[in-house]
C-alpha cells in the first residue's frame, strides 16, 4: 500500500472510491427507501444551515424542518430528537471532509505531495461549508463524545499515511506518528479558521479558497518539520 493509500485507508476511504456511508435508516431502525434517504438528506442539509447560522441552542426541530420545506411529523420518522440529527451531522460532515482529503491525494508521488493535496482538500471543503467549523466546536458541549469522534477519526488516517511514509524514508524515522498528525492537523484547522472563516475583502465577504501564497507558507513549514534528518543532524537542527 502507498503512503497516500495508507492514509486514505486510514481515514476511511480508498482513494479512487467514492464515499460509502452506512446504509440510512429511519428513526425506527428501518431501512430507507431513495425517496427517504433523500428527504433525510434535505433534512441534514438544513440541520447544516440552521445549527452554522443560529448555533445548537437557538436552532430548533420547527426551524430545521421549515428550512428544509419539510412537515415538522415527518422529522420524526428520520430523527428522534435535535441532538440526534446534531450528531448525524456531525458524522456526516465527518465522512464527506475525510472524503474530500482523500480524494485530492490519490495520485500524490511522495508525503510532502501528500500532505499538500490533502491540505487542499480539506481548505476546498471547509471553504464551501464553513459551518464545519461551528458545528465542531458545538459538539464540544453538546455532545463531547462526537467532538472526540471526528478528531480521531481523521487522525487516525493521518497516522496511518505517517507510519507508511515513515517506513518509505520520505518523514523523519525520530517523529511520533500520533504527537505529528495531531500537531498538524491542529495547525491545518487555525490556519483555515484565520484566513478563510474569519478573512472577508472590503465588502465584507468571505474568500472562496485558501490563497496558495497561504499553503506555500504552510508547506514550507510542513517541509522542515517532516524531513529526514542526516546521519549526524543534532536535535533542533535541521538541514531543510
Amino acid at each position: 500500500m502507498s503512503t497516500t493509500d495508507a492514509f486514505a485507508a486510514g481515514a476511511g476511504f480508498e482513494p479512487s472510491e467514492p464515499p460509502a456511508p452506512t446504509a440510512a435508516l429511519s428513526a425506527t431502525g428501518k431501512p430507507l427507501t431513495k425517496r427517504g434517504e433523500a428527504t433525510r438528506r434535505k433534512l441534514l442539509e438544513a440541520a447544516e444551515e440552521v445549527f452554522a447560522s443560529l448555533g445548537y441552542h437557538e436552532a430548533s426541530i420547527v426551524k430545521i424542518t421549515e428550512r428544509a420545506g419539510i412537515g415538522l411529523g415527518t422529522f420524526y420518522l428520520y430523527f428522534d430528537s435535535k441532538q440526534q440529527i446534531f450528531e448525524e451531522l456531525v458524522v456526516d460532515l465527518n465522512r464527506r471532509v475525510r472524503h474530500s482529503m482523500a480524494e485530492a491525494m490519490a495520485g500524490a508521488h511522495n508525503r510532502i505531495d501528500a500532505e499538500r493535496a490533502g491540505f487542499e482538500g480539506f481548505f476546498r471543503f471547509t471553504a464551501a461549508h464553513p459551518a464545519l467549523y461551528r458545528i465542531v466546536r458545538e459538539a464540544e458541549f453538546v455532545s463531547p463524545d462526537m467532538l472526540r469522534l471526528h478528531y480521531t477519526r481523521i487522525v487516525e488516517g493521518y497516522e496511518a499515511g505517517l507510519r507508511a511514509a515513515q517506513r518509505d524514508g520520505d518523514v523523519d524515522a525520530a517523529l511520533d506518528p500520533e504527537v505529528t498528525a495531531w500537531a498538524l492537523m491542529g495547525a491545518g484547522e487555525l490556519i483555515g479558521m484565520r484566513f478563510l472563516l474569519w478573512e472577508r475583502d472590503g465588502a465584507g465577504r468571505p474568500p472562496e479558497a485558501m490563497p496558495d501564497e497561504i499553503i506555500d507558507h504552510m508547506m514550507r513549514f510542513i517541509r522542515n518539520a517532516l524531513a529526514v534528518r542526516g546521519a549526524g543532524a543534532t536535535e533542533g537542527n535541521t538541514d531543510a
